[in-house]
């Protein structure tokens, strides 16, 4: 049997990378982990091939190869998984459909002939076993948690390493907070699943044997759920991992933000690589928290527990969200003010959406509210409900977010503020490696020479090697970003956006 699994292209937006992942010579952020875990899942006796849209096109000899088709999205790929689909069924071939965009919404997907939804390890062996006695059926779906134990290691044989940025491995599964926008308890419960010590460093080895050096993203959607196991067992194994092999791997993960509570954690995860972790704060306006149920958040002062987290050596991607009921006139203000006086250079500020299966889902619906599907993009000017502001205020509030945040000479400003106070951990996170020469040199010319902000890109350039030289990569990497963030939210920035 030839299993061709697709992973539908991601489209430009703010997490893409696209623009800044050019000066690396990288075509993706990093490869669909899934679909190369559900590879592993199959019989051994299969020939598998996988075709990434963000990294290649798919052919017709692609396709004209495979007797079945395995498509795994979310839903910011729901473009590019319809045309996929209609691509497949002109070649009458059979398709098989799963992960989260198709767990939320399988029903409006016509021209797949199996949906294997939920996750993989409890629902893919039954498609697989039907599958092989002829009688496979439209439908496996189970809410049924596996113990990640049962997850194998991916394929990592289906892919070129150096088509991306970052290699990923999965620890964890689950949240234990139940904020009333997200769906990850609905996709994967809130008690935390974890794997065990041994299964990371074989993972941790698999990388490193196959040549790479470099980004590792923890995926986890909250890596520090089960503190006591990672304490315990995770971090003490993988510092001795880091150590032994000289911190090949740069690590990245997503917390909640009482990690700033934990200094021990914090010293650990240091310790063990880790130099960004990505942390949803949301909301400067407590009511607004209290609303959706963050109560990780509520009764802090956040300033201080983003300074926290920076201070231990991490810069601090964040999540930001307008539009929940409680928010005041003040709100894109007081937004602002925060992003810029926390230094938080990656600030992805996003209107609130609701999506399918969420406690938010299930109230806007009672109370008539809800519109259409969630487009996944939150940056889009789209919602999916009626909001409380008016929405045109609320559009105009947050087009001028993102002017007061990403426009050049603010963003470089922001930048300065973060280099000044950062201090990483010494050979980690400021070693300079022979590749980043290459990003480096495009850099000089694209960011120095042709677009605009050349001013302020020297003015960080100069100022970074004669203030902070440690930590010059940093620099040139955000500056970077920011023609990326620049790109993006350009229609913002110059007033043509239509919402």
């Amino acid at each position: 049997m030839n299993a061709l699994l697709i992973a539908p292209a991601f489209p430009n937006t703010f997490w893409s990378f696209i623009h800044a992942l050019k000066f690396a010579n990288k075509k993706s952020l990093q490869p669909p982990l899934g679909l190369l875990t559900v590879s592993s899942l199959l019989p051994p006796d299969w020939e598998r091939r996988l075709v990434d849209l963000s990294v290649r096109k798919l052919s017709d000899s692609d396709i004209a190869w495979a007797d079945i088709v395995f498509i795994g999205a979310m839903s910011i790929q729901k473009d590019s998984v319809l045309d996929v689909i209609e691509t497949c069924r002109k070649q009458e071939k059979k398709i098989v459909a799963g992960g989260p965009l198709f767990t939320a919404s399988y029903g409006e997907f016509e021209g797949v002939d199996h949906f294997v939804l939920g996750e993989a390890e409890i629902t893919l062996p039954r498609f697989l076993d039907d599958l092989e006695r002829g009688v496979p059926e439209p439908l496996y779906i189970s809410d049924e948690r596996p113990q990640l134990d049962l997850t194998p290691l991916p394929d990592w044989d289906l892919i070129r390493m150096k088509d991306y940025r970052d290699m990923n491995i999965q620890y964890s599964r689950g949240c234990p907070f139940a904020c009333e926008f997200c769906d990850i308890s609905v996709l994967f419960g809130r008690k935390v699943r974890t794997k065990d010590a041994g299964a990371i460093i074989a993972e941790m080895d698999e990388l490193y044997l196959r040549g790479w050096r470099g980004g590792v993203f923890f995926v986890d959607d909250n890596f520090i759920g089960n503190r006591s196991k990672l304490k315990r067992d995770i971090l003490p194994a993988m510092i001795e991992w880091q150590k032994k092999h000289r911190y090949p791997f740069l690590l990245t993960t997503e917390t909640s933000i009482d990690l700033a509570d934990d200094d021990i954690l914090m010293d650990m995860m240091s310790e063990a690589g880790f130099q960004t972790v990505f942390v949803g704060v949301e909301s400067p306006n407590d009511e607004s928290l209290r609303e959706c149920n963050k109560v990780q958040n509520r009764g802090r002062d956040l300033l201080v527990s983003v300074r926290r987290i920076q201070k231990a050596g991490f810069e601090v991607h964040a999540g930001f969200i307008i539009g929940f009921d409680s928010d005041p006139p003040s709100i894109f203000e007081r937004l602002s003010r925060f992003i810029q006086e926390s230094g938080i250079v990656t600030a992805m500020v996003g209107l609130l959406n609701a999506p399918y299966g969420t406690d938010l889902y299930l109230r806007l619906k009672r109370e008539g509210r809800l519109l259409d599907e969630i487009s996944g993009d939150n940056t889009d000017l789209t919602m999916n409900f009626v909001p409380r502001m008016n929405r045109q205020t609320l559009i105009e509030g947050y087009r001028m977010i993102i002017r007061d945040i990403y426009s050049i000479k603010p963003y470089y400003r922001r930048v300065r503020r973060f280099l000044r106070d950062f201090d990483p951990p010494k050979g980690q996170a400021s070693r300079f490696r022979y590749k980043d020469f290459v990003a480096l040199l495009r850099s000089m010319f694209g960011l120095g020479l042709v677009h605009r902000g050349r001013r302020e890109y020297w003015k960080l350039f100069t100022w970074t090697l004669l203030k902070r030289p440690r930590l010059f990569p940093s620099a040139i990497t955000m500056a970077v970003y920011g023609l990326h963030f620049r790109k993006v939210f350009e229609p913002l920035l110059t007033g043509n956006a239509t919402s």
